[in-house]
Formats: structure tokens, C-alpha cells, sequence
């Protein structure tokens, strides 16, 4: 058993496979096994928490499950001031850990001149020689093992010195033996086979330690690998100031400012640097999803914990034990533990690192040159101490960000005021634009002044021009808050011009500042719906937790018909997003609609038509796209402020729903650059979402991947619920990606979207992620969770099947279940619909699901037939990855007929269609075994072959489960069957294969 500092590793046979690397150190992870391979040291080095030990033990983890032995030893900060302490835990820890071959006394030990017994094996021999007196009567501790037998005398005694099993003697241990002693243990240790040697905290080893380590190392032989694990110290000594001198226990080691332990545990030529990287943003939201917290957030606790896991967890637990759930346009809650852990990475540093790094916490675009002019003369000295301490990344031009947003956060939290207003006043006094010296000048003062708050009013109004919508919103926001309170008229205004200013950057804390300190004053009702809508309007997918401020909005809207109209759009988007109602949300839309045209309100009255227009769609009325038009004129006549939720989006994205793919993404394309320059972040991340969902089913998967990506980072940025953007890299790596990852995105949006009660996003993520699964061939995941999206459908009246295409799916996943009758249903039922409908790529999806029906009850000429003219007309319709998915199912379908070349044939077709697509995890499918040996096919002779082609999919994988040794209940129980079902279908397969018994089923299935 290896001892490490949270319990043992988990035991495993040699041989097996080891654990999954932590979230996010795959890559790391093999570059560590790599190095250790080629040099046999790697050093793994970053700030406190980052996961280093976590990586270690990954490494540990997979060496023991090859069968290697692993040595932990792990050093603490009181060990550097013991003598010899890390060196005394690893002789311990070879004690402990390895299991010795042959008896050994526990009570005694050789005597003086006894011969120690050669029980290790063939050729070994016992070491000759007397013990010391002192050694004479050692108790058994350590060498009750029998691993030190070998061990010559003063070796032997050196070595007892240091685990104090022996009394020390005046002037020590013998420094020489205790040295060969050391590296003796190791290399016979080695003997036995490869050795794993971990060193967590070599920063805090003491001087004997390293002494005695760094010879033994030297002298140790390729199989001994070592990792050494080692936070920086950048402030100055590494060593304590009363650390003893190697081998002497005295006072007076001084330690080298920036050097760390393990530098001296072998020459730096000797091993690899690896330094441990922060996690990405998507990674946090893997990791808190792993930790089973709260995903929605990921993207603002990225921004805290600048990606530090350890800092990551502790904001996560933060907001999962916070005690109402946390809004996007809410602050982050901080407990005492997010807090302490920033403050334990800014308590290392000297007070004037401190000083220096509060100037650039208070500085909107710090720099080195910034603070030095300040105040701080010696501020690229701090920085760069700083920098060393993963506290701040410095450019070469002297910029610098905060690794973690939590850092400068704390930093201004814990100080007092006349340390920020002097900082602020400082910085007033140098910054080179006068739109930051107005921020800084207001920031210093704490007394409203109507003078100032104009001026600041005013460089709000200049950011704004300048394409800064996130600065303009804090500076509205800091001029209503500088405004005298008796100028309350003034101060409600610059409040509310604050809130939507705030809504076009996508800053929802800023919106909630605004509207919360708006609320609390004598505000008109039409100043208090304003500030609301800004809050629900900066709300994304998560409007589950604002029924109030839509309750508020519509009393305070009574009698402004305007503002009526602006309401109820907004209920319109929430009707649908969280309550799964497009019945309600079309309501609320005509009204709005109607409401706006009574006031001259084209803007509002467009986008209320779309609403109206997507609702009509889902529900399957002819009139949507009549409806979609008058939007669409409405919006050329009054320009709108975005492309979210607008006409032309949503014309696209019928597109898109009919297939007319090419169409879709040219006007995209072109809108591109528009949004890039002048759009809002929520309008960019909705361009590449749909884009990516374009591509994915048009074939361009490189494409595809990359707009998703885009979405992503664009959402993790700003803040927002990631749900969407997950589903649409789930659809991305389908196509083209990888379907682990597929899956584990749909799996994330999934998540997210029951944290945001998002109704529409949670069926969309469930129709990815039961369509990955059932590609994979889990087949029973499948339709337990495509069944759940027809619930989901169902519950919210969706008529229209092309705005989700989950008919298909699960009639497939059905047949594959052997519910035969079940999935006939289900095509039976969506069929008029699609006629009626016009969706003609939807019959060819129920087409190919429908040839395949045939094929399970030995129709199979007819099912080639239409699978034949389905894949054609799928190509006609541009549709690359549909048109290979039925020629897959053709190439099965050639197969049950015995037609080994018709198979081989559609088979190559649907490869060389991925392969021009790019579309990776399919081509793999298509590829990765000859037709012979399709999923319901088989090896073997033609008479087994013929006999198992006979048998359906669902047959087919209750075979195989018995036939590898299953219980009828163990195979019910993976299958999510009854017992009685499984016995009925073995007894059709024992009849289809004329077998007998369990061990003649194995045999038919052998190749």
C-alpha cells in the first residue's frame, strides 16, 4: 500500500488500466509520463492549487496498475527545520510499502558476526560483517520488514541513527554511510522491478534530505523514475533562516531568494520543467460538474479562480450552499472559504508587493509603468515577485492581468477606504485618458458632487461612442451613484440610463446594481419597469427566479401602453424558455404586438411578430412564416438594436429548419462582420451558435467545430447559462468531433438547463445527447432518453417535427430495442404531420428508420430498395451526413440479404462521404470493421452467418451478454428489461440459432 496524503492509492491488479487523468490533464498528463519515460525526473511546478498533486497522483496511479512499486513521500513545512526528516519518511515508506519475500524475526535482529539469510531469492546472498554494539540491540521498528538486511553494518546503523531506531551518537551518524545507505535501499529496491519514486512539496524538504536524496538519485539505476512536486516561493528565502547545515543539525542554512528544493535534487539538466497550467473555462465547467456543483456559473467562476481548481471548488461550493440560488445578474456569493484561500495567495507576499499589486487591482488597464508613477518606485521588482507567484501575468509591454479575478477583488475588499480613495487618487493623477481619470477622481471621493457625477456622466457618453460598452455601463452607473441625493429626480434618471446601459453590455450585475438601488427609491412606475426590463433583458436562459420582477412589471406598466407591449414581449420569451408553454407565449406575443402597432412602437412590434412567428412554427400553423414576413418589414422600416431575437435570425433559422442550408448560411455570413464590429456579445454568441448548428448539418464539420467553440468562449466570457452553447458543440463533435466528448457536452447542456429551467434548450440537449448514445450503440440509454424528449415535446404542444428531429431517433432506437410495433407508431404518427407540413427531409429521416423496420421483419428487399433511393435523395438535398447514415443502414441491410459486395460497396460510398465531409466519428463507424462484420452481422461460415443475420439487434446484444456469461437476471438488469422478456427472446434466439444451451450459444457466436 502506498501512503499518500488523502489515504492510499486504490489497490489494482497489475496490468489493468489506470484511473482517468484529473479534468483537464490529459494532455499533461502524458507529457509527464512521456518525460519520466525518456529522463526518468520531471519536475511539476505552479502556484498553490492549480492541481499538481492531483497530476502526481494520476501518475502514481497508473504506475501502480502497471505493476510498479510507488513511493509517496510527502514533505511539510515544519520538516524543513528536522534534520533528516524527509529522508527518515522515505525509509519508512519503503518499509511500509513493499512486501518482502522471506521470514523475519519481530523481535530481534542479527546478532554481532550472525550471517544475515539469503532469502531474496537465487543468487542473493546475505551481507557479511558485524553490526555495531549499538545496532546489537535495535528494536524492531523499520527492520522487522527485512528490507534493510542486506545493509552492511555502519550503513545499517547510519540508517537506524536516522530513523532514531538506534541512539544517535556524539557527533552524528556517519554521513558517508548513511549516504550509500540511502541509495543502497533504493537500488535494491529497483532490483525488483520499476520504481516510482513522488516527492510532493519539494520546496519543503530540509537540507539533509536533499543531501542525501540528491546522491542517492544520482547513483540509482533507469528504473527509478521520479516526480518532484513544488509550489515557488518568489519572496525570498526557500529555506528557513534556522535550517541546519546538511548532516550537522546546525543552525544557519540561508536559502537562495527564487530557488526551490527540488532544484537541488538533481542537476537541472537531469529532468524536465512541467508547469501546471491553469484550467480553461470549459474545463471549470467540467470539473464543477464532476464535483456535482452548479455548472450555469462556470463562466464567471473561471473569471474569479482565473482557472485555479482549488479556487474554482471553493466559489463553486459558495454558491451551491448559498441559501436562495444565485442569479446571473447577481454578484457572486462569496463564503469565508473562497475568501481565506485568496487570501492565503496574497498573505505571501511582502507588505510592498501588497501595496504595489492594490494600485494595480484599483487601475482600470494596470501596468507597470501605471503603478510606478503612482507611488511604487520599485513596482517592476513587485510585479515581477508577483508574476513569479502566479499572482499576475505580466506582457511585454509592461501590462499585467490578475491571474484570478477573486485576487484584486480581495485585495480592494480588504482594504480600507483612505488606502482605495489614495490609490484612486494616485492613479488620477497620471493615467493618460481623461475618461479613466474622471473614474479614478470619482472612485477617491466619497461625497456625492453633481459637478463630478456630470463628468462622469459625460465619460460614460464617450465610451459609449468609443465601442466600450462595458466601461460606459460601469461609468452610468458610478454618475448615478456620485449624484447628491437631493437631486433625486436626476440621480432615478442616470439610474435607469445605467440599467440599459448595463442590458446592451450584457452586464447583469451591473443591471441589478442599477435596478436594486432604483427599487429603494421614490422611482415612477415607468422608471421601475425600465430597470426591470434591463435585468430580464441581461438574464439569458435564466429566468426561472425573476416571477417577481415580471409580477412588479406588469402593475407598473398599467396604463403606459409602451410599456405594457415591452412587458408582455418579455413574457412571451419567458412563457416558452421556462414555463414550456407556446400556446401562452403566442398569446403574449399577439398582444404585444398589437399593443406597439397602437403607439407607433415598430421596433417592439417586430420582435413581438417573431415570437409570435417562432411559436407558430412549433405549433405546426400555417401562418408563421406570413407572420415572420410582416416582422420582417417591420424591422427593414425601423432598424433593430440587435440581431438576438430578431426577424432576420429567425428567418435563418427556418431555413435551417427546412433544410435550404446553403441559404441559411450565406446570410450569416454576411452578417458576420456586422456583429463583429458592431454587435452585442449576445448577438455574436447567437450568430455562431446557429452557424455551428448550420454546419453541422450540412457537412461542413471542420467549420462547425470551430463556430461552436466560438459561442463558447464568447458565453463563458460574458457570464451567460452555457447550456445553449453546449448543445450546439455537442451537434458540432457529432458531426465531425468525437462522440465521447459529444456526449459529454450534451450531458453539460443537459445540466445546465435544468439549473436554469430553460424548457426548450433541456429537450434540444436531451435530443443530442439520445442521439449520440443510440450513434454509440446504447441502445437502452437512447431510448430512455429520447423517450423523455417526446415527453418533453409532448408536454409543450411541439407540433412541427423539423424544428427537432427526434421522431426518427427514437423510432430507431426503438426497433433496435426490438419494439417493432412501437416504432412503426411512432412514424405513423409524425408522417402526416411532415405531408402536411411540406417538411420533406423529415419523411426521409422516418424513410430510412421505416426501411429499417422493414429489414426487422424480413422485408428486406423492400427495405434495400428504399434505403437505396433515400440515400440519393438525401444527397440531392445537400444533406452529406444523413445521405452516409443511410447508406451505413443499407450496407446492414445487404448484409442480412447475404450480399457481401452490395454491403462492401455501400459501405465504401458512406466512407469516402464522410471522409469528404471531415466528418471524423462517423467515418471511424463506416471504417473501423468490413461489412462482414457490421453491428447484426457476424464471422463465421455462411450457415452461422445467415443463422445470426437472422436475428434482430436487440437479439443479437442479449446473445452476446448470455454468451459471455450473464444470468438471465444480470442481462434484464444492463438491458433495462424484465426477466420474463429476456427468457421469451432467448427462447426465439435458441430457436433462430438451433441451440440448446448457453455454452452452444457461445459457440455460435465464436468467429
Amino acid at each position: 500500500m502506498t501512503t499518500v496524503p488523502n489515504g492510499p492509492l486504490p489497490a489494482r491488479a497489475p496490468g489493468t488500466a489506470g484511473p482517468p487523468a484529473p479534468v483537464g490533464r490529459e494532455e499533461l498528463l502524458a507529457r509527464l509520463e512521456s518525460v519520466l519515460h525518456a529522463r526518468g525526473r520531471a519536475l511539476l511546478t505552479g502556484p498553490a492549487g492549480v492541481g499538481k498533486t492531483e497530476v502526481a497522483l494520476a501518475a502514481a496511479a497508473r504506475a501502480e496498475a502497471r505493476g510498479e512499486t510507488v513511493l509517496w513521500l510527502a514533505a511539510l513545512p515544519a520538516d524543513r527545520a528536522i534534520p533528516g526528516a524527509a529522508a527518515a519518511a522515505l525509509v519508512a515508506s519503503v518499509a511500509s510499502t513493499v512486501a518482502w519475500p522471506g521470514p523475519r524475526a519481530a523481535e530481534t535482529v542479527p546478532r554481532s558476526g550472525e550471517r544475515l539469510a539469503a532469502e531474496d531469492g537465487p543468487g542473493r546472498t546475505a551481507a557479511p560483517g558485524g553490526l555495531a554494539a549499538a545496532a546489537d540491540a535495535l528494536p524492531a521498528g523499520v527492520f522487522a520488514s527485512g528490507v534493510f538486511d542486506d545493509l552492511p553494518g555502519p550503513q545499517r546503523t547510519a540508517v537506524a541513527m536516522l530513523c532514531r531506531e538506534a541512539p544517535i551518537q556524539q557527533g552524528g551518524w556517519d554521513p558517508i554511510a548513511l549516504r550509500l545507505g540511502i541509495a543502497r535501499i533504493l537500488r535494491v529496491l529497483t532490483s525488483r522491478g520499476p520504481v516510482l519514486l513522488v516527492v510532493d512539496g519539494a520546496e519543503f524538504l530540509d537540507p539533509d534530505s536533499t543531501d542525501l536524496l540528491r546522491f542517492a538519485l544520482h547513483l540509482a539505476p533507469p528504473s527509478l523514475r521520479v516526480i518532484a512536486v513544488e509550489t515557488p516561493e518568489p519572496y525570498g528565502d526557500t529555506h528557513r533562516t534556522d535550517a541546519p547545515e546538511p548532516g550537522t543539525g546546525a543552525a544557519g542554512h540561508p536559502g537562495r531568494p527564487g530557488a526551490g528544493h527540488s532544484a537541488h535534487l538533481w542537476v537541472p539538466s537531469e529532468a524536465d520543467l512541467l508547469l501546471v497550467p491553469p484550467l480553461q473555462a470549459d474545463e471549470i465547467a467540467e470539473l464543477l460538474i464532476h464535483h456535482r456543483l452548479p455548472s450555469r456559473m462556470a463562466g464567471r467562476i473561471h473569471r474569479a479562480s482565473g482557472g485555479n481548481p482549488r479556487l474554482a471548488l471553493a466559489v463553486g461550493r459558495s454558491l451551491a450552499d448559498a441559501r436562495t440560488p444565485v442569479h446571473h445578474a447577481e454578484a457572486l456569493t462569496l463564503s469565508g472559504r473562497a475568501r481565506d484561500l485568496a487570501r492565503q495567495l496574497l498573505g505571501a507576499a511582502p507588505p510592498p508587493v501588497r501595496a504595489t499589486l492594490l494600485l494595480a487591482a484599483l487601475a482600470l488597464r494596470p501596468s507597470a509603468t501605471l503603478v510606478r508613477r503612482a507611488g511604487r518606485p520599485n513596482a517592476e521588482a513587485d510585479l515581477a515577485a508577483a508574476e513569479r507567484a502566479g499572482l499576475v501575468s505580466l506582457a511585454e509591454d509592461g501590462s499585467l492581468a490578475f491571474t484570478a479575478g477573486l485576487l484584486p477583488s480581495t485585495l480592494v475588499h480588504d482594504a480600507c477606504w483612505a488606502e482605495r480613495s489614495a490609490g484612486h487618487a494616485a492613479l488620477a493623477e497620471v493615467v493618460d485618458d481623461p475618461v479613466e481619470a474622471v473614474r479614478h477622481r470619482a472612485l477617491a471621493s466619497d461625497r456625492p458632487d453633481e459637478e463630478l457625477a456630470a463628468e462622469v456622466a459625460a465619460a460614460a457618453e464617450t465610451a459609449r461612442r468609443r465601442g466600450n460598452n462595458a466601461l460606459a455601463a460601469e461609468l452610468a452607473l458610478l454618475a448615478a451613484e456620485s449624484t447628491p441625493g437631493r437631486d433625486g429626480a436626476r440621480r432615478i434618471a442616470r439610474l435607469v440610463d445605467a440599467a440599459e446601459e448595463a442590458a446592451r453590455a450584457a452586464r447583469a450585475d451591473l443591471a441589478m446594481r442599477a435596478t436594486t438601488d432604483l427599487l429603494a427609491r421614490d422611482a415612477s412606475p415607468a422608471d421601475r419597469v425600465r430597470a426591470r426590463l434591463a435585468v430580464l433583458d441581461t438574464a439569458g436562459q435564466g429566468l426561472t427566479d425573476l416571477d417577481d420582477m415580471y409580477v412588479h412589471a406588469m402593475e407598473d406598466s398599467e396604463g403606459e401602453t409602451a410599456l405594457r407591449a415591452a412587458v408582455q414581449l418579455r413574457l412571451a420569451v419567458k412563457y416558452v424558455l421556462a414555463d414550456g408553454d407556446p400556446e401562452r407565449s403566442r398569446t403574449a406575443a399577439m398582444e404585444s404586438a398589437a399593443l406597439a402597432a397602437s403607439v407607433g412602437d415598430p421596433r417592439t412590434a417586430a420582435q413581438a411578430l417573431t415570437v409570435q412567428a417562432r411559436m407558430e412554427r412549433a405549433l405546426g400553423s400555417p401562418d408563421a412564416e406570413s407572420v415572420l414576413a410582416r416582422a420582417r418589414e417591420l424591422e427593414l422600416a425601423e432598424r433593430p438594436l440587435g440581431i438576438r431575437n430578431a426577424a432576420q435570425i429567425l428567418t435563418i433559422r427556418h431555413a435551417l429548419f427546412d433544410d435550404r442550408l446553403v441559404d441559411a448560411r450565406d446570410e450569416l455570413n454576411a452578417l458576420l462582420p456586422l456583429v463583429q464590429r458592431r454587435g452585442s456579445v449576445e448577438d455574436a454568441i447567437e450568430l455562431f451558435r446557429t452557424l455551428a448548428e448550420i454546419e453541422s448539418r450540412i457537412g461542413a464539420c471542420g467549420a462547425a467545430l470551430a463556430h461552436a467553440g466560438q459561442s463558447l468562449a464568447l458565453t463563458l466570457e460574458a457570464g451567460l447559462s452555457p447550456g445553449p452553447a453546449w448543445y450546439a458543440l455537442a451537434l458540432a463533435e457529432t458531426a465531425g468531433g468525437s462522440l465521447s466528448r459529444a456526449a459529454s457536452y450534451a450531458r453539460r447542456s443537459v445540466q445546465a438547463s435544468e439549473e436554469e429551467g430553460d424548457r426548450v434548450f433541456l429537450s434540444r440537449s436531451r435530443y443530442a445527447l439520445g442521439r449520440v448514445q443510440l450513434i454509440n450503440g446504447d441502445v437502452a440509454a437512447a431510448l430512455e432518453t429520447l423517450r423523455r424528449v417526446q415527453t418533453d415535446e409532448r408536454a409543450q404542444s411541439t407540433v412541427d417535427p423539423s424544428m427537432l428531429r427526434w421522431h426518427e431517433e427514437l423510432a430507431e432506437a426503438l426497433l433496435a430495442h426490438d419494439a417493432v410495433e412501437e416504432a412503426l407508431a411512432v412514424l405513423a404518427e409524425v408522417r402526416p404531420v411532415a405531408r402536411r407540413l411540406g417538411r420533406t427531409t423529415v419523411l426521409l429521416g422516418c424513410d430510412r428508420a421505416q426501411a429499417l423496420c422493414l429489414a426487422a421483419e424480413g422485408r428486406t428487399d423492400e427495405a434495400a430498395e428504399l434505403l437505396t433511393g433515400t440515400a440519393s435523395r438525401f444527397a440531392e438535398a445537400g444533406l452529406p451526413l444523413e445521405q452516409g447514415r443511410a447508406l451505413m443502414a443499407l450496407a446492414r441491410v445487404e448484409r442480412k440479404r447475404r450480399r457481401r459486395s452490395a454491403a462492401q460497396s455501400a459501405l465504401h460510398a458512406a466512407a469516402t462521404v464522410f471522409e469528404r465531409a471531415g466528418a471524423a466519428p462517423w467515418l471511424a463507424l463506416a471504417t473501423e470493421a468490413p461489412a462482414g462484420e457490421l453491428p447484426g452481422a457476424a464471422p463465421g461460415g455462411d450457415e452461422t452467418a445467415t443463422a445470426l443475420a437472422s436475428l434482430t439487434e436487440a437479439e443479437l446484444r442479449l446473445a452476446r451478454l448470455v454468451g459471455q456469461g450473464a444470468s438471465n437476471q444480470e442481462a434484464a438488469a444492463k438491458l433495462f428489461l424484465s426477466v420474463k422478456t429476456v427468457e421469451a427472446r432467448l427462447t426465439r434466439i435458441y430457436q433462430k440459432l438451433d441451440v440448446r444451451s448457453r455454452s452452444q450459444l457461445a459457440t455460435a457466436l465464436r468467429p
